[in-house]
């Protein structure tokens, strides 16, 4: 029997989708990639996905793991060929269980990340992850790609959440990690191969997160800065306040934050006057009666008598909560209407972020006169996204003709900072050919034998992360 016989037999009539029923699963969500799968799985549970796994293998033919398909690097999408088949999770979407006193939540892969923060809110806790595509992202891909984000700060990546993993692997053997535990030093720590592989070892199709408490009181603040060292600075005094009060340091640039206010309908800018600079501060507590405000307002003043903050604004309501962080959350659409742009997604050590915006604006505008640099990004844990916007009226093709000459160009300045060239959203299929220089040697050809031993055939996500040989 055909191989697509033998899925659509396993899957059913609403688990295998062929034609134009595969509109969406083809193309990447930037719309750099656009391919053609064989079909789409869509599996109702692991035994089906162990199932689908064991006849794509034995039949040889590739699969390309997806979530919600929100890749920024291309790290979901197939290839033209018309032979690759799509699999998505997510029809996978059930809470498993959820543990109150063990403060853990066990999630099928296909849950989008929202739906997990809303059922760990119902349950009086919090699951801490936040990313701007949450209501899309899966759980899946959040884990395969070891997703940051905004609260990285305070609760770390994707992977400090994981306590087990439940993955399909390329044979179709299933790998039953779902434990709950905090301590458990038996032999190698295996899930943590799976986060951030992107689906290049293993497909996941459940995972057990840790929650934590729900906080009782927010505070956010909007703040106008003069220099990139002032943003630094004011990071400082924060953490020097109350490092465990602060949720979230998100800094905008003046060009990025001025492209938000022209282009997303409802931005306001609520300051006086425009800035080259903006910082972002969300601090919380799950204590009953912490006094935040009071903290926030005491730091401010400070800064503002330092003159390392023009001026600031702080919520006093959950809908300007809501409208500040909609400044920070709505870059990425900004920068998407105003054109074409090249996104690097780089981090540094901290204290080295002021000297990467001032050198790698300079070495990107002596490349393409009339260049906007928009970054943005988690300033609290050296993650800057620093998207590149073309010039007004420029042609977009050939602004992305450039794209790899800009990158390189910021990578070079990256790796003279000791930084990465990917912080959080993966290597994909756009940056593999980067991997030599950054991961060469011993470390990528570790890479390269873990890849071997766990997926010898080559089939899982092939395109992605690994350089060919």
């Amino acid at each position: 029997m055909p191989l697509l016989d033998q899925l659509a037999s396993l899957l059913g009539p609403s688990g295998l989708l062929t034609g134009s029923d595969m509109t969406g699963f083809e193309s990447d969500w930037r719309g750099l990639y656009h391919g053609r799968a064989a079909a789409v799985l869509r599996p109702a549970d692991t035994a089906q996905v162990a199932q689908a796994v064991r006849l794509c293998a034995a039949a040889g033919a590739s699969i390309v793991p997806q979530g919600g398909n929100t890749s920024m690097v291309g790290g979901a999408a197939p290839d033209e060929s018309g032979a690759q088949f799509v699999l998505s999770l997510s029809r996978m979407n059930r809470v498993r269980e959820l543990d109150r006193a063990d403060m853990s939540i066990t999630l099928e892969a296909g849950m989008t990340l929202k739906a997990g923060q809303e059922a760990a809110e119902a349950a009086g806790l919090m699951l801490p992850l936040s990313i701007n595509a949450e209501g899309s992202a899966t759980i899946g891909g959040v884990l395969a790609t070891n997703a940051g984000g905004n609260l990285t700060v305070r609760y770390g990546n994707a992977r400090d959440l994981v306590l087990g993993l439940e993955v399909v692997l390329a044979d179709g053997s299933v790998f039953e990690g779902l434990r709950r535990l905090r301590k458990d030093n038996t032999g190698y720590c295996l899930r943590q191969l799976f986060v951030g592989s992107e689906g290049t070892l293993g497909i996941i199709t459940a995972a057990v997160l840790k929650l934590a408490p729900r906080p009782r009181q927010r505070e956010v603040a909007l703040c106008a800065l003069p220099t990139a060292e002032a943003a630094l600075a004011l990071f400082g005094r924060f953490q020097q306040h109350d490092p465990g009060a602060v949720q979230a340091f998100e800094y905008m640039s003046g060009t990025g934050m001025a492209l938000v206010n022209a282009l997303i309908p409802g931005a306001t800018l609520p300051l006086a006057e425009p800035a080259a600079h903006y910082v972002l501060v969300e601090l919380a507590t799950p204590r009953e009666g912490g006094d935040l405000r009071a903290g926030l307002e005491s730091v401010l003043e400070a800064a503002i008598e330092a003159e390392e903050v023009l001026d600031a604004v702080l919520a006093e309501s959950e809908a300007q909560r809501l409208g500040l962080w909609m400044l920070r959350e709505e870059h990425s659409e900004a920068q998407k209407r105003a054109g074409a742009s090249v996104k690097n997604d780089v981090s540094v050590p901290v204290s080295r972020i002021p000297a990467f915006l001032e050198e790698a604006t300079r070495v990107c505008e002596a490349m393409v006169p009339g260049i906007r640099v928009a970054p943005f990004g988690h300033i609290g844990d050296g993650n800057i996204h620093f998207n590149l916007v073309q010039p007004e009226g420029a042609d977009p093709a050939g602004f992305l003709a450039r794209d790899h000459a800009l990158m390189d160009a910021v990578g070079a300045v990256v790796q003279r900072l000791d930084g990465s060239f990917s912080a959080e959203h993966g290597v994909g299929r756009l940056k593999p050919y980067m991997m030599p220089l950054w991961r060469g040697g011993a470390e990528l050809e570790a890479m390269r034998a873990i890849k071997a031993a766990l997926d010898p055939q080559h089939l899982l996500n092939p395109l992605v992360m690994l350089p060919r040989p």
